[in-house]
């Protein structure tokens, strides 16, 4: 088949030019998370009322203000830090006596949490007792997020005093703040608490605020611990990086917990804070994936909420998980996440099945992966290719690997059940592998690549971006095996050359586009800054096809910049390169926590591991990256089977199972 030359991408119809308010920098927040609940501070530590500082619930302001003094003077801040995924600790100091010494005399420490609790103590540092007045000052606008992030956020609301309990009333709703121990005064006009304390020599004294938004009770975590999907994962090493890492990037999935409210007990991730705490249902899946690792209960629970979402009736659409557009960057049309919504459904229902989702729970399913697959099979028509849902929609690179791969493992999943379509399926599959090569790829002297797209018209896209990472991700299938994909083994391997270069490979992960393409931006969130997900998905491709140069480089400079970050991950941050003692610069407004980004940690270390389960058939094979990138790594207390799983990998590659389900056999 002849190809057409390259070309640039199709021109976008011209749109109505608007301003759109510049978001507020989140990337120097402190941001607590523990949703519904949401604390976000600067390193100052006192709340002002400015940009983003307050404490949320369900995406509204619940309190906006703040402002702790004490003998008159604000606390001098010293140390801002966060002591978990929803909590933050900030440390001060004041002078409160006559001495003119530089030593402060008090020592202030506010713990916030996300749930809306505030916990203040002072410590006397001094070997005399000290008067201390103490005053806090509230205040509440009840804007949405939203109101917020564009600039409007409205005035405050007055307060009213109700059993020593300051009190905040709008058209959106009510919220109060309670004190314990009850404050000696409390002026409404000012939103002002007061107390008047003696502090003894060394001695202590503590207040707590609780915020109750519409005066129902304290906000409180949609999940606790006790009740968290995830098994209580822990990592080791030689390398002391992942014990931290792994972690923070379980707690940050706790955080970002939703549940239905209708169902309760299901549960699924929120796509990061602050920008996008509700539903995104390609995130949400992507990240139950990468967390099958930790057990199969939050992929049920994301799964089940999805099928209430799926469109049913005649049409074309009948089949499809909707999901809002996601913008593609400068060099593409925006995409639509409803079509990776619905193609993820069946791959995270065959792989959870591998992981050892039950089989009643699986059949229980099946129905709406099936309708998905009919969705693909419908859409496809008689052609090769998956378009966008648009007319004259594109053809994407990276939809066709997310297509192919869920009707390799679709089919898989329907032999299973004894239902039809597979062998329908997989013959559509091997002829989307047929022409693949042919219709995008690239050639050229340096051995070609991939074009990010085609239009209708067979005109290529030729971008290099990170979505071509996907063509490595192939799905597993079972007795061990990965699904094929659709690259031949030559193009699979100057695919990974190409990821590992220079122009994708920041030297902190992988950039959404390469840095040698005119419309690179190194903090285009679609263009050039680097996407943790897509890294991820590269690290754990690339150690499945044997390339584990290409995925140790990457792994190294992933961890490297999760260290910058204080093992908390954003979604994004620039593409800059890394040099001898930079750190990598965040995105102002990136997501932090982030589901795919705290996910994608633990897909980066289970892939230096390769487990490849199949529960149904009772084995679990390992495949390790047998370089051995981080020395000796153990992960304990995964879950496979719904038991604890544990694994050692040692310094020469070796894999062994420490704990597992009774009966389960280590394949070969």
């Amino acid at each position: 088949m002849s190809l057409p030359p390259p070309q640039g991408p199709p021109q976008r119809p011209a749109a109505p030019v608007r301003r759109i308010a510049d978001l507020p920098p989140a990337h120097t927040a402190l941001i607590c998370v523990s949703l519904p609940g949401l604390a976000i501070s600067t390193h100052e530590g006192q709340l002002t009322g400015q940009g983003l500082e307050g404490f949320y619930r369900a995406g509204r302001r619940v309190l906006s203000r703040c402002r702790l003094r004490v003998a008159g003077r604000e606390p001098l801040p010293v140390q801002a830090r966060m002591v978990g995924a929803d909590r933050a600790r900030f440390v001060g100091t004041v002078h409160a006596s006559p001495d003119p010494g530089p030593d402060p005399d008090v020592v202030v420490e506010r713990i916030r949490s996300a749930d809306g609790v505030e916990r203040i103590t002072l410590y006397n540092a001094t070997p005399r007792p000290l008067r201390l007045p103490v005053e806090v000052a509230l205040g509440a606008d009840l804007a949405d997020l939203g109101a917020i992030a564009a600039g409007d956020p409205g005035p405050e609301l007055t307060a009213s005093v109700h059993d020593s309990a300051l009190r905040w009333s709008g058209p959106k709703g009510d919220c109060a703040v309670t004190a314990d121990p009850p404050p000696a005064d409390a002026v409404a006009s000012a939103g002002l608490l007061r107390w008047d304390w003696v502090l003894p020599p060394g001695g202590t004294r503590s207040l707590e605020l609780r915020m109750r938004p519409d005066g129902t009770g304290p906000v409180r975590a949609v999940r606790r611990a006790a009740t968290s999907p995830f098994a209580q994962a822990r990592a080791g090493g030689d390398d002391p990086r992942v014990e931290p890492f792994l972690r923070t990037c379980v707690e940050d999935l706790r955080a970002l917990l939703l549940c239905d409210p209708l169902h309760p007990s299901d549960t699924h991730l929120a796509a990061g804070a602050p920008w996008r705490c509700g539903p995104a249902p390609a995130e949400s899946l992507a990240a139950a994936r990468m967390t099958l690792p930790l057990g199969t209960r939050l992929a049920a629970g994301t799964l089940r909420i999805l099928v209430r979402t799926q469109l049913g009736g005649p049409g074309l659409r009948s089949g499809m998980i909707p999901g809002p557009r996601r913008d593609a960057g400068t060099h593409l049309p925006p995409s639509c996440t409803g079509t990776e919504a619905t193609l993820l459904f069946p791959v995270l229902l065959a792989e959870a099945r591998r992981w050892g989702l039950p089989e009643r729970e699986t059949a229980e399913l099946l129905p709406v992966a099936e309708h998905c697959l009919r969705w693909l099979r419908t859409t496809v028509g008689d052609g090769v290719y998956l378009p966008d849902p648009q007319p004259g929609g594109l053809l994407r690179c990276e939809t066709q690997a997310h297509a192919h791969r869920a009707a390799v493992l679709g089919a898989d999943l329907l032999d299973a059940y004894g239902r039809p379509g597979g062998p329908h399926l997989r013959q559509w599959a091997e002829e989307l592998r047929g022409a693949f090569c042919g219709d995008f790829w690239i050639e050229d002297r340096s051995g070609g690549r991939p074009a990010a797209a085609r239009t209708r018209d067979g005109r290529l896209v030729p971008h290099l971006a990170a979505g071509a990472a996907h063509l490595l991700d192939t799905g597993l299938l079972g007795s061990g095996t990965q699904a094929p994909g659709l690259l031949d083994k030559a193009r699979t391997e100057q695919l990974a050359r190409l990821l590992a270069g220079p122009a994708m490979d920041s030297g902190w992960g992988l950039r959404g586009l390469a840095a040698t393409e005119s419309a690179y931006n190194p903090f285009g969130h679609r263009g050039g800054a680097v996407r943790v997900p897509e890294t991820a998905v590269a690290v754990a491709g690339l150690a499945a096809a044997g390339y584990e140069k290409e995925a140790s480089g990457l792994l190294h400079g992933l961890l490297a910049a999760a260290e910058a970050f204080g093992q908390r991950l954003p979604e994004m941050f620039a593409g800059e390169p890394r040099t001898e003692g930079g750190a990598p610069l965040p995105h102002p407004a990136a997501c932090r926590p982030a589901a795919t980004a705290a996910a994608a940690g633990v897909l980066l270390l289970t892939a230096l591991v390769g487990i490849r389960p199949d529960v149904p058939a009772g084995t679990v094979t390992l495949n390790p990256v047998r370089s051995a990138p981080l020395g000796e790594i153990v992960l304990r207390g995964l879950r496979l089977a719904g038991v604890p799983f544990s694994v050692r990998v040692d310094r020469l590659g070796l894999a062994m199972v420490e704990e597992a389900a009774v009966g389960l056999q280590l394949g070969v």
